[in-house]
């Protein structure tokens, strides 16, 4: 996109703005459904629920702390973080806080079914639209890309290691897991690419750029 049609600075930023903050509600709220199904959570949500049932906490209230945790951990990785980055990690889990007192559980299973197939969807789309706003990592995906750079593993080894032992503490607290889990891992990553491209914003040239800003590399939760 040249000068002559790319929308101007302040548009540009706001659609951004606006982009970034309805994709993190909505991941918030995609959230739930998949807890609400009851057939197996979101793999982080797995810890944060077994988390939340051990100590008391809120599902929200728990789900900031490991963000905040995963942020104190980019230090020494020395990671960088935008504020799509310190949004993620303040603003997800109140949205699901209110979420699970409006949305009930106990539903029949084809309806848990349904709430399942939707809410991975939903956060699919979600994710693509924070992502595609390009303002920073999540701050787990974030410690997730440190760890590569500092490790030389693959993305792959790390992402996967991350994640299963993230998956064996929450079962251990009593967060649930089951075929919801492993349905959301294997399709994730395929409607993320289905459907990034279609909300990701373009990346302002240096040339163009304002001083001290710039796009930084979009990156998931």
């Amino acid at each position: 996109m040249d000068s002559r049609t790319r929308p101007p600075a302040p548009r540009r930023l706001t659609r951004r703005l606006v982009q970034l903050y309805t994709g993190l509600v909505l991941f918030g709220v995609s959230m739930v459904m998949v807890i609400r199904s009851e057939l197996g959570n979101i793999p982080w949500d797995v810890l944060h629920q077994g988390v939340a049932r051990s100590t008391g906490l809120t599902l929200g209230t728990v789900t900031v702390a490991v963000s905040l945790l995963a942020l104190l951990l980019w230090v020494p990785l020395r990671q960088r973080p935008g504020l799509g980055t310190v949004s993620n990690a303040l603003l997800v889990g109140p949205v699901a806080d209110v979420t699970l007192l409006v949305m009930p559980a106990g539903l029949p299973l084809p309806v848990r079914v349904g709430l399942l197939v939707a809410g991975i969807v939903l956060n699919a789309v979600a994710t693509a639209a924070y992502i595609g706003a390009r303002f920073g990592p999540g701050p787990r995906d974030g410690l997730m890309t440190g760890l590569v750079a500092r490790t030389g593993r693959s993305v792959r080894l790390i992402r996967t290691t991350l994640e299963v032992a993230v998956v064996a503490l929450g079962w251990a607290l009593g967060g649930v897991f089951g075929a919801g889990t492993i349905l959301f891992a294997l399709t994730i990553g395929p409607l993320i690419h289905v459907f990034l491209p279609r909300v990701q914003v373009a990346q302002v040239p240096a040339a163009d750029a304002p001083p001290g800003g710039g796009d930084p590399a979009p990156c998931a939760r």
